[in-house]
Order: structure tokens, then C-alpha cells, then sequence
């Protein structure tokens, strides 16, 4: 059975803003006196949702109010950050949306984000040219968190797609565990980072132009 459909991870994999969330991060703990390395940020951070985070950096007690004002107060840097330098998708993801349109193949992100960064990114990223607010499913203060696969699940029901029809593409530790968790037929990790991927076994990319077309052959044309 082929390529059915198409889940993409966001930050890190369609977006290439990781040294941008770490910097962010680095502001934000730094106000409040705390301190991550870089290979830290990656286990304890990156494909997480802010809840999850929050919880681990201050106390797993924090009200939801306080994960609310203190993800406001975090996600304002990142965004401010992001907006001192051009926006733009990851190399050659534009040209594999255009392919997966044409192809009427159906795709959707599931993200980590919540919908105040969510929202950002459709208005500086301009996502409403490929995609349907309303088929991503992000971090909604119900969604596990990766490295478990609820999200990507959901996604796949989103698609009316099974996980053996089911590509993903991936950046971060967790979020690679979460998309074999799903039991997802393939996986992509999109290298955005120097991250080390030697413990898995699945195609490596630094471009989406890299991404062979022959796997979506079996598709409708």
C-alpha cells in the first residue's frame, strides 16, 4: 500500500526556527534564573508542549493560568525574534505542497505549537495558501504531548488515512518517537538542526526537494 497522505511536524521541520525557540528560551530562562543547555533543550523541550515544559521547569503543580501567562510571556519572544528576520518555509516545502495539491494527496501539520503561535504563523507564514486551520491539530491543552502518538493519530483521522498509508515528517527526538509510536508506514526526519539522528534508521533530509516522488506513485494523478 502506498503514501496516502502526509503529516508534517512544524517547528523545526516545515519552519527551521529551532535556534530561534532555543534563543528564545535562553531569554525566557534567564529571566527567571534558570539555565538549559542546547543537547538539554532538545530532551527536555523541543517537540513538547508548553504545558508539559512549564510543569518540568517550575513545579507540576502550576495552575493553568500560570501556564498560560508564563507560554504568553515566552511565545512573545520567540515571535518578536522571528519577525527580525525574513519568514519563509524550509527549502524546497513549497514545491512539495504544489506537488501534494496537485495530487489532491491530503496533508495536515501536527504541532507541538499552541493556537496563539499558530495563529502567528498563518499570518506571517501565510499558511491559508496549503492549509485548513481547521485540519491541524496542535497542543490544545488536551493533546498528549510527543513523544506519545496521540497527536499524530488524531492527524491520521483528520486525513481518513491509517497509519499504514501514513508519511511523517519529523526534526525533533520526541517527535520521531511519537511518529514510530504511530506506527506510521514511513518517516522522514528533516535535518534542521546538527542534531545526531545515528540511533534511527530512517531517510535523512535537509531540503523537501530531496523527497522522492516515486513514494506517492500509487497515488491518484
Amino acid at each position: 500500500m502506498g503514501i496516502e497522505g502526509v503529516i508534517f511536524d512544524f517547528n523545526g521541520t516545515l519552519f527551521f526556527d529551532t535556534p530561534i525557540h532555543n534563543q528564545a528560551w535562553d531569554i525566557f530562562l534567564k529571566q527567571h534564573s534558570l539555565e538549559l543547555k542546547d543537547d538539554e533543550k532538545n530532551k527536555k523541550i523541543h517537540g513538547k508542549n508548553n504545558a508539559e515544559i512549564l510543569r518540568s521547569l517550575f513545579s507540576d503543580k502550576l495552575s493553568l493560568e500560570d501556564i498560560k501567562r508564563l507560554s504568553v510571556e515566552k511565545e512573545d519572544i520567540y515571535q518578536s525574534l522571528c519577525l527580525e528576520q525574513e519568514m519563509k518555509l524550509a527549502p524546497g516545502a513549497e514545491e512539495l505542497l504544489e506537488y501534494l495539491l496537485l495530487k489532491k494527496i491530503p496533508y495536515t501539520i501536527a504541532t507541538a505549537s499552541d493556537l496563539y503561535n499558530l495563529k502567528f504563523y498563518f499570518e506571517y507564514l501565510n499558511l491559508s495558501r496549503y492549509f485548513d486551520m481547521t485540519k491541524i491539530v496542535y497542543s490544545d491543552g488536551k493533546v498528549k504531548s510527543k513523544p506519545n502518538p496521540e497527536i499524530f493519530i488524531k492527524a491520521m483521522d483528520i486525513l481518513k488515512i491509517n497509519a499504514d498509508q501514513t508519511l511523517i515528517f519529523e526534526d525533533s527526538t520526541s517527535g520521531i518517537k511519537a511518529a514510530e509510536n504511530s506506527n506510521a508506514k514511513k518517516i522522514i526526519i528533516v535535518k534542521s538542526t546538527n542534531d545526531n539522528y545515528d540511533a534511527w534508521n530512517h531517510q535523512i533530509i535537509r531540503s523537501f526537494s530531496e523527497v522522492e516522488k516515486s513514494i506517492f506513485q500509487n497515488n491518484r494523478s
